[in-house]
């Protein structure tokens, strides 16, 4: 889809030393939280099994909505096991490996929080993700306007924030999601926030 340079980073040394230390901090603000908590509630199947790809210490989940099981799968063991919505989590760089270490037809819905533009070959990861949401389950990708700058790929830096939205709907429809739809917030002196919704054949 796209040509390799499209996916270097600034540093490209291996990301488990970038992530070795535990950051405890939200990276986005109140007004760009509570739309994702919105978004979530409003589509992730209350009772369904979540996956939480790119996971951290926090999920943003609706407290207030059950899940059947939310496991988590991030950099850090110890932000995953500060986690209150994890009933289950596991360290894994998709970055080093993007094979998920789940079964076919694992999960009702998966999230990406904040972190789709670390990936180095999200094409692959998303096809793999196709792979663990069972057929008609969703996958909710949720992104702003911040980043690590030296960690996100090239691509992600050369585009505004429409562009993120048309580059993430085309690494699903490359990795064969389908029904894919764009969520805006409103304009606000607030972070923005963007989301790309999709579905799994």
């Amino acid at each position: 889809m796209l040509e390799p340079q499209a996916f270097a980073r600034i540093d490209d040394s291996p990301d488990e030393r970038f992530y070795d230390q535990p950051r405890f901090v939200e990276h986005i603000d109140e007004a760009a939280i509570a739309d994702v908590v919105r978004l979530h509630r409003e589509r992730l199947p209350a009772g369904g099994e979540i996956l939480d790809l790119m996971s951290s210490w926090v999920s943003h989940l609706p407290p207030e909505v059950a899940y059947a099981r939310v496991t988590g799968l991030g950099m850090n063991a110890a932000e995953l096991a500060r986690n209150p919505r994890l009933d289950a989590w596991v360290v894994h760089d998709l970055n080093a490996a993007t094979v998920l270490p789940f079964p076919d037809a694992s999960f009702d819905a998966a999230t990406i929080c904040v972190s789709i533009q670390y990936l180095t070959d999200p094409v692959a990861v998303l096809r793999d993700l196709r792979r663990v949401v069972r057929p008609g389950g969703i996958a909710v990708v949720t992104f702003s306007n911040r980043c690590f700058p030296t960690k996100a790929v090239a691509i992600w830096q050369g585009l505004d924030d429409y562009g993120h939205l048309v580059l993430v709907t085309k690494y699903f429809e490359s990795a064969g999601w389908q029904a894919t739809e764009q969520v805006t917030s409103p304009p606000r002196p607030h972070d923005p926030l963007y989301a790309v919704v999709a579905t799994a054949p």
